[in-house]
């Protein structure tokens, strides 16, 4: 879990982007909780390449409200879960399918094994999110996905 842990943390800007240094899941948990600094929408923008728009389909956001979020200081506790989540996504696709731009291509394109919707579409919801989490342990070990 440390190596996910850090890839997670990576994908949220590090410590520079942070503010601070999350070296455990309570850390992590902690920072979740205060809300995360507007700066990790920035950063996982650019992580996932996805768009402002598509950013706040994803996490289940108005596109305004995650501009407004990104003028001010902090997120709110929620916003800042629902941006943990894509960053765990994100970083789980980028170790299982090895290569990012793969693994962003995989996260956009439609996938069968979610009923048709690209994988970033589900992760409007906890449940969507544990369904993406399944396809990619399918595809960490040989499963077809």
């Amino acid at each position: 879990m440390a190596n996910t842990l850090h890839a997670v943390v990576e994908e949220l800007g590090g410590k520079h982007t942070l503010g601070r240094n999350l070296a455990s899941e309570d850390d992590l948990r902690e920072a979740i909780r205060q809300g995360f600094p507007s700066g990790v929408v920035d950063e996982l923008m650019r992580a996932s390449e996805l768009t402002l728009k598509e950013l706040a389909a994803a996490l289940d956001l108005s596109p305004r409200s995650l501009q407004r979020r990104r003028r001010s200081g902090r997120l709110a506790r929620y916003e800042s879960d629902r941006l943990y989540r894509l960053a765990r996504i994100l970083a789980l696709a980028n170790e299982f399918i090895g290569e990012h731009e793969k693994a962003v291509r995989w996260l956009k394109r439609p996938n069968r094994a979610l009923g048709g919707i690209a994988p970033v579409e589900a992760l409007d919801t906890e449940l969507g999110a544990r369904q993406v989490e399944n396809v990619l342990g399918r595809i960490a070990y040989g499963g077809i996905s």
